[in-house]
């Protein structure tokens, strides 16, 4: 089954989308082409995401003036799928050359039931990645040689099949979530089990491991509380149930004793990692007049914690920045995106699902400048004798900041550099393979996961 098809959504928005028009237009990833609602915030003040027409152009008192981006770090470790818990690295240095040092087939990749969706992490001296039929590998950072795999997958348990899940880095192991309804932790040295806890329900997302807790959310919109040494659930937290929801899943972002969730109804909840008591819940959806498809709220993009602010985007066409102690919004945009938002130095960059590369002030939501991703991209496949073709476009993940470049990969089998400042493709890759996951910088190198199962080393 192609790529194609296997993004889909589940369950109820099918009869939906089959009397919608411009169905082609609004799969989720991009998969076609779909101008975002626009729209211009002024300083101080929040947007009426309800407002479709709205444009989302440059700021007048922004043209011209330039923004602070922090000079690269050092990326020693990339343990959680967003490199920290709070699923931000704002700069790193990474893949100064940007030329492919090796690449390596780590497992298999996405197939009829299996997909490959688990970000990459990274440590002491390993790259950890999960396949697409759920066996997770410890391949060196330097050569890219498997050091050993393991598979989580319970056969007998759960013999309809399952995919989805991810991995996260600490104390010495690897915590492996599975759409087999199971998270495990294995030894990151030798891949020996330590323990593995079941769950009732799939797991698409990948964990976040701090302190004592192992943070996982399931395909019902419950939050679990895993001990990091015993695997003893300590407490769960139950979202709104939504059955429509995006192939892509999100992982929560955690600071201090705050944990912030986000769930398939648009919800973004946050609440104490201690007991799972709700602290303030915000609920990113708007609605839309043209489109069906805005009815999925899925925040399938992981929230990312920065300067005392919650960054989140929907499905349903939501950018919001929130106040991490009250949850209270300070500008919202409507963007609709399935990627983590990249706060760093001034602004916000994201890219929405129609291919657009955003960037706006962080602290009011005014935009500097928006590119066109997409231009020259466009492709005819399908169809007969040029009868039922269709267009499509790549579909996008990431950015990372990388040694001066904003890095993106492609359904298209390309990494591209852009130029931070303009947006402007800088460099562009041939991966040899679709990449739905955005790249992972680790000691210098940035690396990506292919959708048949590759790990490439780019440095």
């Amino acid at each position: 089954m192609n790529r194609v098809l296997k993004v889909a959504l589940i369950c109820g928005v099918a009869a939906t989308m089959a009397s919608c028009g411009t169905v082609s237009r609004n799969l989720p990833f991009g998969l076609g082409k779909k101008d975002d609602a626009k729209a211009t915030a002024s300083a101080g003040e929040r947007i009426s995401v309800l407002e479709f027409e709205q444009q989302l152009a440059p700021s007048a008192a922004l043209s011209g003036r330039d923004y602070f981006l922090p000079g690269p770090q050092a990326a020693t470790a990339w343990t959680q799928p967003g490199g920290t818990s709070e699923n931000l690295v704002e700069h790193v240095i990474a893949a100064p050359n940007f030329q492919i040092a090796w690449k390596r087939s780590v497992g298999e990749g996405s197939a009829r039931v299996g997909n490959v969706m688990a970000p990459i992490v990274a440590a002491d001296g390993k790259i950890f990645v999960l396949d697409g039929e759920s066996t997770v590998s410890a391949v060196s950072a330097d050569t890219g040689d498997i050091l050993w795999k393991v598979n989580v997958k319970d056969a007998e348990r759960d013999r309809s099949g399952g995919f989805g899940g991810g991995v996260a880095f600490a104390g010495g192991k690897v915590f492996v979530s599975s759409g087999y309804r199971s998270v495990t932790a294995l030894d990151a040295a030798t891949g020996g089990v330590v323990w593995t806890q079941q769950v009732d329900s799939p797991i698409h997302g990948a964990p976040t491991v701090v302190g004592a807790h192992v943070f996982v959310v399931d395909v019902d919109s419950q939050l679990f509380a895993f001990d990091v040494n015993t695997g003893a659930q300590d407490w769960t937290y139950r979202g709104i149930a939504e059955p429509a929801r995006v192939m892509r899943a999100s992982s929560p972002a955690v600071t201090g004793n705050t944990v912030i969730a986000p769930f398939s109804s648009g919800q973004l909840v946050a609440l104490s990692a201690l007991n799972g008591q709700p602290l303030w819940e915000q609920t990113l959806s708007r609605t839309s007049r043209t489109s069906a498809l805005s009815e999925v709220r899925d925040v399938a993009g992981r929230p990312v914690i920065s300067r005392g602010m919650v960054y989140g985007v929907s499905h349903s066409g939501v950018l919001s920045a929130l106040d991490l102690r009250s949850g209270q919004p300070k500008w919202q945009l409507p963007v609709t995106g399935v990627n983590a938002p990249l706060p760093v130095g001034d602004v916000v960059f994201i890219v929405s699902t129609s291919g657009e590369l955003i960037t706006a002030n962080r602290d009011t939501g005014q935009i500097y400048w928006t590119r066109e991703l997409n231009e020259g991209r466009k492709r005819k496949v399908g169809g007969f004798l040029n009868f039922g073709r269709r267009t499509i476009y790549p579909q996008w993940s990431g950015p990372l900041l990388a040694s001066n470049r904003l890095v993106m990969v492609n359904s298209y089998g390309e990494a591209v550099a852009f130029d931070p400042k303009t947006g402007v493709a800088q460099t562009t890759l041939k991966l040899g393979a679709p990449a739905y996951i955005a790249p992972a910088a680790y000691n210098g190198a940035l690396y990506v996961l292919t959708d048949n199962g590759q790990l490439i080393c780019i440095r």
